[in-house]
């Protein structure tokens, strides 16, 4: 088969389009190459949806803990330790065993006067189980970086702004958050990049993937399988993440540029990109 080939049955298999069966004999580096970037699909639908939902939820939790009522900021302390204390892995394990429990047990509600069973086994596949648990900790992470860029705050700013006359969500919307964000924004970046790496462990997760469609570790598990040779695989999927990297660097860096207008080129902050190796 021809890279062409491979192209026209297997670029959107990961989507339910294309040849339905995986190849099983002569299986040549254009099928895994073809097969592995249609899986990274849904890594990136796992990054990019974590990540936009988690942004505004992290901000929310960045805000409530900073804020002097107990009833607040406790809740918000209490989940991002919850989920910053422990593995990631064991959120996914933990969480699959809840959502599998959730159809044993059964939620009904009343509509109407008559009972209606809710079909929650949805939440045992990997397009929206394995999401809410990235959701949440990307959530907890940011929320970290935030509320320290929101005590980092310059006084001055904050004291400019009240002689201003500017308070409530005028003062956070025009001061607090912008700040906040050029002083989280390198902080984040990273977490950003991490994420999008976490969505590998989705594969290992007991979150299943649905008829064959997997993600880009999935495939490449499966060409190891039948190949016997993991050499050519995993590379292909590590060429595909850090070209993802890559892409998310330069977004970043424009967004980064975009917060930073306002100051002299020469003073303007540089993003220094910090892999995590441990977390």
């Amino acid at each position: 088969m021809t890279c062409v080939e491979a192209f026209n049955a297997y670029a959107l298999r990961s989507l339910g389009m294309g040849e339905r069966m995986l190849p099983t004999a002569d299986i040549g580096f254009c099928e895994q190459a073809v097969l592995i970037g249609s899986g990274l699909i849904w890594n990136v639908y796992f990054g990019l949806l974590a990540l936009t939902f988690g942004f505004f939820f992290a901000v929310a939790l960045a805000v409530a803990k900073n804020q002097p009522a107990r009833l607040i900021r406790k809740p918000a302390e209490w989940f991002i330790f919850i989920f910053r204390g422990s593995p990631l892995f064991i959120q996914f394990f933990m969480a699959y065993e809840a959502f599998v429990m959730l159809p044993r047990v059964g939620i009904e509600f009343t509509l109407l006067g008559v009972e209606i069973a809710a079909e929650t086994r949805w939440f045992s596949r990997a397009w929206l189980g394995a999401l809410i648990v990235l959701f949440f900790n990307t959530s907890a992470y940011a929320a970290e970086i935030f509320y320290g860029a929101l005590r980092a705050i310059p006084r001055g700013d904050l004291e400019a702004a009240d002689a201003y006359g500017l308070s409530g969500w005028k003062k956070f919307r025009r001061i607090t958050f912008p700040t906040m964000m050029r002083l989280a924004w390198p902080s984040y970046t990273n977490e950003a990049i991490f994420l999008f790496h976490a969505t590998a462990l989705v594969f290992f997760s007991s979150f299943p993937a649905f008829q064959q469609r997997g993600d880009a570790l999935y495939y490449a598990n499966y060409f190891a399988d039948r190949t016997f040779n993991p050499f050519v695989p995993y590379p292909i999927v590590a060429v595909y993440f850090v070209l993802l990297t890559l892409c998310i660097i330069a977004l970043f860096g424009l967004i980064n540029r975009r917060l930073n207008r306002h100051l002299p080129q020469n003073q303007r902050p540089r993003l220094r990109i910090r892999p995590q190796v441990f977390r």
